[in-house]
């Protein structure tokens, strides 16, 4: 199956450095997005359940980026989040890139709308 980008934004309210310790540490992502998270060097390993995937952090930039690339899919895919701060109004947007199978569109965005509504309590926006 061909698999397809998604981009998703979403208006967070809080400050970069407090986003960004969300999306790049084992104890913010456990908050928020998954049941357990084990760091091993730049190897995340997430649970949910009963199940876990592990993933690489490939790329990171202090309260601004953070992608990670799944290690047991063929076709190089990966989530990234990317923080941007509006210059005129000031606010922060959390832009999400992932990867889903053709037609599974609609389902990745609603967990992905899920997760970001935990996220944005855990912060409290």
């Amino acid at each position: 199956m061909t698999k397809v980008k998604l981009q998703l934004e979403y208006l967070i309210n809080c400050s970069p450095k407090v986003l960004y310790n969300r999306l790049s540490t084992a104890s913010g992502l456990t908050e928020w997005f998954a049941d357990d998270v084990r760091v091993r060097g730049k190897k995340y390993t997430f649970i949910w359940d009963n199940s876990e995937q592990t993933a690489e952090m490939t790329l990171h930039k202090e309260n601004r980026l953070v992608r990670y690339n799944w290690l047991d899919d063929d076709d190089e895919t990966y989530f990234e989040f990317k923080i941007t701060r509006d210059e005129l109004t000031n606010d922060v947007s959390l832009l999400i890139t992932d990867f889903t199978e053709e037609g599974e569109e609609d389902e990745t965005r609603g967990l992905w709308d899920t997760q970001i509504a935990d996220l944005k309590h855990v912060v409290g926006s």
